[in-house]
């Protein structure tokens, strides 16, 4: 199967009532343990890279890898997005390269900038058969290109979330609602808006709706890394349980990175500590590729719900 748009897996998830996880990649052993857990599992898989994991990557790297990945599991319906798009080059660049579904943030200027910002990427993205993902509102937390402070975040407002896909033609919408970027999510209980996110849906029930800044930053991930020598005190994540109830509550898209990242981390460490004399890349990257692909099954078949959907 040829990489696909998200358009048919949102449409197909709004119907059914779960959510696909969207999984930030940067190399290989990544791609290869989310794309044996969705084959595994018998999910849709939303690839997804931010403009410094392509930088790191390098474009035509990462373009080469996926393509392995679909050739590899023909049968798992896969889209390749870039993640928190800072402007209309990088959008470009994406698209041009064959990315299938481009983000563009510019969440952070006033809403008529942002605005007119979306709908130049939208109008080229289109042109190229290409589908666009847009935020309004502002989530806290640091992570890849995405630095902003708890002063600067913002609920996204629905009145607004409707006058904005309406003014822009986004096709699928990134809001605010209480998640946040990085390891630090919550100081103290978990909780999100789903009266706002009610409110959204029912104001644009066509539109699939983001959730970022949505890693569970599991508890024993953080403390297998912290048993082997790392340093993660008080890491606070979106809870399953949560995410579970807003996969069914109209969210189409959640994303994960903070897991993956915490299970590769915990996966190498764990091999260091217990053979420091182990070199070989080949001997602690297989432990962390297989403790991804789990992190990533559990997501899909106990949080997400987009399991045997293919």
């Amino acid at each position: 199967m040829p990489l696909v748009t998200t358009k048919e897996m949102f449409k197909k998830s709004m119907k059914e009532g779960y959510a696909i996880g969207a999984f930030n990649v940067n190399n290989m052993e990544i791609i290869q343990a989310i794309m044996d857990a969705a084959a595994e599992s018998k999910s849709p898989v939303i690839l997804q890279a931010s403009s410094s994991a392509i930088k790191y990557a390098r474009i035509n790297y990462l373009m080469k890898m996926v393509e392995a990945a679909i050739e590899e599991h023909p049968e798992v319906p896969v889209a390749i997005h870039l993640d928190h798009g800072p402007d209309f080059e990088t959008a470009k660049m994406c698209i041009d390269a064959g990315f299938t579904s481009v983000m563009i943030d510019a969440s952070k200027y006033d809403f008529e900038k942002n605005v007119e910002i979306t709908k130049k990427v939208v109008d080229y993205a289109h042109m190229k058969g290409v589908v666009v993902e847009a935020e309004l509102g502002t989530l806290a937390g640091v992570e890849d290109e995405v630095n902003v402070s708890d002063d600067d975040a913002r609920y996204t407002n629905p009145e607004q979330a409707k006058e904005f896909v309406e003014k822009t033609g986004c096709d699928s919408l990134a809001i605010a609602i209480g998640t946040s970027h990085g390891a630090y999510k919550f100081k103290g209980e978990a909780k999100l808006r789903f009266d706002i996110l009610a409110k959204v849906k029912e104001l644009i029930p066509n539109t699939p709706i983001v959730l970022h800044g949505a890693s569970t930053v599991i508890p024993e991930l953080v403390e297998m890394c912290n048993k082997y020598g790392g340093d993660i005190p008080g890491a606070k994540g979106v809870p399953d349980e949560i995410l579970n109830k807003a996969s069914k509550s109209g969210v189409s898209k959640i994303n994960v990175d903070t897991d993956l990242r915490l299970a590769m981390t915990a996966g190498i460490r764990k091999v260091f500590v217990e053979e420091p004399n182990a070199f070989d890349p080949r001997k602690y990257l297989s432990p962390a590729r297989e403790l991804i692909k789990e992190t990533v099954k559990h997501k899909m078949i106990d949080v997400f719900g987009s399991s045997n959907k293919i």
